[in-house]
């Protein structure tokens, strides 16, 4: 592989941890110390200011603003015309440090001792230096932070001082800005609305105003202060900022702090207006819906409303201390380690790699709202602008169906709350049923660059198979009889009437599309999308056949409701049966028509500085050749695992592998899952690796945009899917587990049907066992193709030859 680590910050097992500040690394540091709650993200910036390079953010899931009109210069039906994208919003640790006229900023300031602490088991970011001032002083800071996982409005700051060779004082300013934004983007807020708190004494509050939608944010603090050590707080507030002045009395060697407890509430939408698709995309309706000049805003709760909202729970919080609320953080995360926990022996890279992997998950998303869904970076960073794709179900989905079933479960109420509007994309596209989007924040198709927007038509049937995985593991008919067959037939309407016959062989197909890949454009039979189109349909087949015997009254209705005709039934078995694949003799699958003759390029001989690729080369070069950007032929191997014989996964795999370029951070997990089923043990370990210390050692040079959190959850996948060798979508959840040859023992925990399985694989055997009620166990689970009934005792297994690690 091309790309190489940039090893930066120090190996923990349960931390990461910086020594010494590099400002060259600053922003990567800002991204790999994000901390966050699903509701609230913060970017790991400095709480008292710097001047030097930096990306300042904080950020509410699903609160976006819309941006003004995307300016093609020419534009044709199906375009994108506006964009609505997550918005940098009001910075909750702003704070300001002054001693004799010297204001603190690392960038200009003498320091010593620097340290920065992400401890990955109570989720709390600590930072310590000595800042060495101009008049010789040296005081000691402490800088704590944590977004509360149990009240997921709440966040934290503590900051203590230690004197170390003088008596004194320091001058503090402690607010809530809204001027905050990236360098080089706009600030989205306007005028806020600032006003007291009644019944709060001692608290500050504010209401940001966005500059285009005019939705609204608000955000209050309050202060804790050590006793006998608290000055009179003095107001002070500009346009889009509130916050006070106060002194602290400093004495030699003696440690003392203040705290910040701040309550923020994002207003939300209360009503997405389904007309606003005529003016969201260029169509045959958008020159009519222009001239007719109407309001095509949706509903959001108003100021006084959020207002309201916000000064509810603040009140509620007025009993609450910083060191209660700590406390029920750490406890949060303790029961997260003790029931979820992933321990590798024998690797420590990879140890405080896949823990930092879990930590993000749960810090992203934990099910609280079935309106929020997974950004591509989480709440980490401005880039790909808070916007969910069809990673969420590919990647994320089988994640927390294994540790928080409820959480997957309201990622695929997200998409049904927006089938209507995948409805409308479809219209768009001059298709039926549902085309859902490949980029979307509010339920619309929100990627402006057309080509992506228009041909990548995979995310529908990504949640095709994110309601499989779902309801084969949990066997939940409730959703799947309502909800999860209206969006698979719509689904199976939309491919249906998208695939075009071939008037030689008579076999279906997809044309001008783009696979998964991205390195390819306007193909046609890609074969991913196509086997992805085909089994979408066969499910949504399948659960309608399980209906008609066992809900008959529900598919009456739902397909009264959807307007389904016997005549579609039939041809969705026409197409699905006749759909084409360019596989050869030899097994391997062609990825689409005149894939093969594409001209080859060494990836070993593109020189590290040209990542990202998107960034430095020439955009229709990146088509021009046969290397590919991610798995894609790879890509349904894996999804449909139990579809494909591990021959025919290793020709590919042979062919595929050294033309990839794992330019997408969700690419190396994938190839170490199947390098592992194959036997490439020692592949499947260095891929491994890669995915999951991505970030934290920046192989693709961009970590400063922020985290990839998305490819982060294909890291837990790499290990129970991988090492774990765990397929889903078999009548009985089976494993083949193996570790590499490194690697002493590795040890995982999943949730299934109410128990936990907890597997522990050794160099030559593997042990199961499963805790729960006693009216769930034992489990039925299959090892190695055998199947076992496993319990509290639990069963021991010898690792089949063919497992174990020697390359």
């Amino acid at each position: 592989m091309a790309k190489t680590a940039d090893k930066y910050f120090k190996l923990d097992p349960w931390s990461v941890i910086e020594e010494g500040f590099d400002e060259k690394h600053g922003k990567v540091a800002e991204s790999i110390f994000s901390l966050g709650n699903e509701y609230q993200g913060v970017r790991g910036y400095f709480d008292e200011g710097y001047s030097g390079a930096k990306h300042v953010g904080c950020y509410y899931n699903g609160f976006y603003e819309s941006l003004p009109e995307v300016g093609h210069p020419n534009t044709y039906n199906g375009f994108v015309l506006k964009n609505n994208a997550l918005t940098n919003s009001v910075d909750w640790l702003y704070t300001r440090l002054e001693i004799d006229g010297e204001t603190l900023d690392l960038a200009t300031s003498q320091f010593a001792d620097f340290q920065r602490v992400l401890d990955l088991k109570t989720g709390i970011l600590t930072r310590s230096f000595v800042w060495e001032t101009k008049s010789g002083k040296r005081l000691k800071l402490i800088f704590e932070r944590f977004t509360s996982l149990v009240n997921t409005h709440l966040a934290c700051q503590k900051i203590s001082f230690e004197a170390l060779n003088f008596d004194g004082e320091i001058m503090v300013t402690s607010g809530l800005d809204f001027s905050i934004h990236a360098e080089g983007t706009p600030n989205n807020w306007e005028s806020a609305d600032l006003q007291s708190v009644p019944n709060v004494p001692n608290t500050f509050a504010i209401l940001g105003k966005t500059k285009f939608s005019n939705r609204y944010l608000y955000s209050a603090f309050r202060l804790e202060f050590d006793d006998n050590n608290r000055r009179e707080l003095q107001t002070c507030a500009s346009e889009l900022f509130v916050g006070t002045h106060f002194s602290l009395k400093l004495e030699k060697n003696k440690e003392i702090s203040f705290k910040k407890i701040v309550t923020s509430y994002a207003g939300k939408v209360l009503k997405i207006n389904q007309d606003a698709w005529t003016v969201i995309y260029k169509c045959k309706k958008s020159v009519a819906a222009k001239i007719e000049n109407k309001d095509f805003a949706d509903t959001h709760e108003t100021a006084k409303q959020v207002w309201q909202k916000g000064l509810d729970l603040t009140e509620k919080n007025i009993a609450l201390t910083y060191e209660k609320a700590l406390s029920e953080h750490k406890d949060f995360w303790k029961n997260v380690w003790e029931n979820l926990d992933i321990a590798i022996e024998g690797d420590d890279e990879n140890q405080q790699g896949i823990r930092y992997c879990i930590f993000q998950l749960h810090q992203t998303y934990h099910g609280s709202d079935a309106s929020l869904n997974i950004g591509a970076k989480g709440l980490t960073g401005d880039a790909y602008e808070g916007k969910a794709f069809w990673d969420t179900e590919a990647y994320c989905l089988a994640f927390y169906i294994f540790n928080n079933p409820k959480a997957a479960k309201n990622l695929l109420e997200y998409r049904y709350n927006s089938l209507e509007q995948a409805r409308r994309r479809a219209e768009v596209l001059d298709c039926k049923g549902a085309c859902y989007p490949i980029a979307t924040i509010d339920g619309w198709e929100n990627c402006a660059v057309w080509q992506h927007g228009s041909f990548q038509i995979h995310v529908s049937g990504s949640v095709a198979f994110g309601i499989e995985e779902y309801a084969n593991l949990t066997q939940d008919k409730d959703f799947l009889y309502s909800h999860g067959i209206e969006m698979l037939i719509e689904i199976a309407r939309f491919y249906v009437s998208r695939a075009q016959q071939n008037p030689h062989t008579k076999k279906y197909g997809f044309y001008g599309v783009m696979g998964v890949d991205e390195f390819h454009l306007l193909v046609n039979n890609n074969c991913f999308v196509n086997y992805l189109a085909k089994k979408s349909i066969d499910y949504a087949l399948k659960i309608f056949d399980e209906m008609q015997q066992n809900a008959h009254d529900k598919l009456a209705e739902i397909s009264k409701k959807i307007d389904l005709k016997s005549a579609e039934i039939a041809k969705f078995k026409e197409v699905a049966e006749n759909m084409t694949m360019l596989q050869g003799e030899n097994g391997v699958f062609e990825q689409h028509e005149g894939f093969y003759n594409l001209p080859h390029i060494d990836l070993h001989n593109i020189p590290r500085e040209d990542f990202p690729l998107y960034d430095n080369w020439a955009y229709d070069r990146i088509y021009r050749t046969d290397m590919i950007k991610q798995p894609d032929v790879l890509m349904f191997l894996f999804m449909f695992a139990q579809d494909f014989s591990r021959e025919v996964k290793k020709v590919n795999y042979e062919f595929y592998e050294p033309i990839c370029m794992h330019e997408s951070s969700l690419s190396p997990s994938i190839h170490s899952v199947i390098a592992s089923e194959i036997g490439k043990h020692s592949e499947a370990a260095d891929f491994f690796g890669f995915a999951t210390r991505l970030d934290l050692d920046d192989y693709n040079n961009n970590a400063c945009q922020g985290l990839h959190t998305t490819s982060i959850s294909a890291a837990w996948t790499n290990i129970v899917f991988g090492f774990g060798g765990m397929r889903v979508l078999e009548p009985i959840l089976s494993f083949a587990p193996s570790i590499p040859k490194k690697w002493k023992s590795l040890s995982f925990k999943v949730l299934y049907k109410d128990a936990i399985i907890s597997v522990f694989v050794e160099k030559t055997q593997v042990t199961f066992k499963s805790a729960g009620e006693k009216n769930i166990l034992p489990l039925q689970i299959k090892i190695y193709d055998k199947v076992y009934s496993v319990d509290n005792k639990g069963v021991t297994i010898e690792i089949p030859e063919f497992y174990r690690a020697k390359d």
